[in-house]
């Protein structure tokens, strides 16, 4: 459970220096007030892409022990 946890936190905060990446490239104030936005929609699709590269690394790996 704990596992979960680190992943998800270190999904949002890579999430947050993308969304800080893009916003120094275009600093604008209407940049600045979707940061919030930013952050929270690109940490979800790299939790998301997180774990479904896990998924399928396990079900290749699963796949590979059974055919031993």
């Amino acid at each position: 459970m704990a596992r979960e946890w680190i992943i998800f936190a270190l999904s949002f905060g890579l999430g947050g220096h993308i969304a800080l990446g893009l916003v120094l490239h275009n600093p604008s104030p209407a940049r600045w007030q979707e940061m919030g936005w930013n952050i929270f929609f690109i940490g979800l699709f790299v939790y998301v892409a997180v774990q479904a590269g896990r998924s399928i690394y396990l079900a290749l790996r699963s796949y590979g022990t059974k055919r031993d």
